[in-house]
């Protein structure tokens, strides 16, 4: 039942204002679950492949579970800390671009010390096999992980943030033991979700759509 109240957002307000959260993701204050089950109400709303709806949704509230995933997500920024594709890596990129991405390191490096603290983790599942399709998997993924942003969207219209991490699928198999996961299910994005502090988010700066539209031919 899909009956709270909800920021005054257009679609389009909504769509480009909806930011990962981490620095301004407030670890203090309870999360009510009627506010994540109204947001997952929504993400089930979204496509999947077949109308299969293979997705589980775990929603960890316990401190205790929420700490061991902090500590494994912890483990596995340090790995990606000294990583290629570590975010911090902007040599050779303008002077406003490596700002952006130094920003976004150091709001990176506070959730990865203090993933545990978020009061509500969700982490989006879904029934795949043991072993992944060797093929291509967007098919797969495709019926998944649009119903996670569709999460992210009606958390944020709740009043409420999440950050898109995925780091822990590093330790899957160690977080799905914890969590009880069956092995034919697997993890896909883990949401950390908290009432966030400040007033509002704006648009992010990106790069022209001219730079990467291609009309009928690359």
């Amino acid at each position: 039942m899909i009956g709270a109240m909800t920021l005054p957002l257009s679609p389009d307000e909504l769509l480009t204002t909806t930011r990962s959260v981490r620095k301004r993701l407030d670890l203090d204050r309870p999360v009510p679950m009627e506010l994540v089950r109204e947001s997952l109400e929504v993400a089930l709303q979204a496509p999947t492949g077949s109308n299969q709806q293979g997705w589980h949704w775990l929603v960890v509230t316990d401190a205790d579970k929420r700490r061991q995933i902090g500590d494994y997500y912890a483990e596995a920024f340090g790995a990606y800390r000294n990583s290629p594709t570590y975010a911090g890596n902007a040599e050779g990129r303008s002077a406003e671009r490596q700002a952006v991405q130094a920003r976004v390191t150091s709001s990176a490096e506070w959730l990865a010390e203090r993933m545990g603290d978020v009061p509500v983790h969700v982490v989006a599942c879904i029934t795949a096999g043991e072993e992944l399709p060797r093929g291509n998997q967007a098919g797969l993924w495709g019926s998944l992980l649009p119903a996670a942003w569709s999460y992210q969207i009606a958390a944020r219209a709740r009043g409420l943030g999440s950050a898109w991490t995925t780091l822990h699928l590093k330790y899957e198999k160690e977080i799905s033991a914890l969590l009880g996961v069956p092995p034919n299910v697997r993890q896909g994005v883990l949401l950390p979700t908290a009432y966030f502090t400040g007033e509002t988010f704006k648009p992010a700066k990106r790069e022209p759509l001219d730079a990467v539209l291609h009309v009928d031919t690359w």
